[in-house]
């Protein structure tokens, strides 16, 4: 974690493992994959053909498993992100906002984690009326609440 404190501009988060390695070598893998198959295209050999051809289907399964993988963890991590804003909505939000917690989409319950207590029943009440995007309420926070634990 850095000593930096967090803000809108710089809360997005890079995993080196993945973005640096695995997804590389993916891309890297799938392109020299696709690259020997054309050039081997040619061959008079049919079981040749047969098997370039299930190397490149083999090469783009893995790279969109990669990417599946990716965002199932993702999504879990949202749907854990929107159950804890649930309880802290009901526990600082006063009516008559409580009762409309569900009204707000998934994206703005991703958007208000960042969002101080004291701040939460009018981004709230702006992103019911407003329709704020989880950007629009992520610029919106005057006082960052960081957020170190998603990847």
């Amino acid at each position: 974690m850095s000593d930096k404190p967090q803000t809108f501009a710089n809360h997005g988060r890079v995993d080196p493992p993945f973005h640096f390695f695995v997804l590389p070598v993916a891309l890297i893998t799938l392109i020299l994959v696709v690259v020997h198959f054309f050039r081997r295209f040619n061959s008079q050999d049919p079981w040749s053909i047969v098997y370039n051809t299930w190397l490149v289907v083999v090469a783009i399964a893995a790279v969109v498993a990669i990417f599946r993988i990716r965002l199932y963890a993702l999504k879990a991590q949202d749907r854990v992100i929107r159950l804890e804003e649930r309880l802290r909505l009901t526990a600082v939000l006063q009516e008559p906002l409580r009762s409309r917690i569900s009204e707000l989409a998934d994206a703005q319950f991703i958007g208000l984690r960042f969002a101080p207590d004291a701040e939460l029943p009018g981004l709230v009440k702006r992103g019911l009326d407003e329709k704020l995007s989880c950007k629009d309420i992520k610029k919106a926070i005057v006082n960052w609440r960081p957020d170190q634990h998603r990847i």
